[in-house]
């Protein structure tokens, strides 16, 4: 079947089979290899990207499902050559050790923050409760959060103290 979607912004046709998963989509057909295969169970999350604006774990998504929709990956939080603040927070706080899960926290991190630019620790560990980290024990992942909320939250006061809506 062919089918077209937007990832990452750009608009994307390919022919595919009926059955193909997302997740292998992105990684095999796209050369998006920064959506990670983990599980294949949905219990991982490492898979985890946005559809239409909202995280799925792409492990249980048929490609198929994502046709005429709009996907972002883990590619794509990267902006203008400019890492996401979430991005920079995992880099500063350590949030990562293997990195297997880290594509996933992202997406879910960026996705909590979007929604609440001021979370509280028990509310970034609510939102981040479909992913699992076999390695850091989840202290450092809450911290980056916290520190990308803090970044924004800053770079958001210097926009409105010089004038800027």
């Amino acid at each position: 079947m062919q089918l077209t979607m937007t990832v990452n912004g750009e608009e994307v046709t390919a022919e595919i089979e009926g059955r193909l998963l997302l997740v292998h989509f992105l990684r095999d057909h796209l050369a998006l290899t920064g959506t990670h295969w983990g599980c294949d169970t949905s219990n991982c999350g490492a898979c985890a990207v946005w559809l239409d604006g909202e995280p799925v774990k792409s492990c249980t998504v048929l490609t198929a499902m994502a046709a005429g929709h709009e996907v972002r990956t883990v590619e794509g939080l990267e902006q203008f050559g400019e890492l996401d603040a979430i991005q920079r927070g995992f880099m500063e706080c350590h949030g990562l050790q293997c990195g297997f899960c880290t594509p996933g926290m992202l997406m879910t991190a960026r996705a909590l923050l979007d929604l609440n630019p001021s979370p509280s620790e028990q509310e970034i560990r609510e939102a981040i409760s479909g992913q699992i980290c076999r390695c850091t024990g989840y202290a450092t992942i809450v911290r980056s959060v916290q520190w990308a909320a803090a970044e924004e939250a800053g770079a958001r006061t210097s926009i409105i103290d010089a004038g800027t809506p």
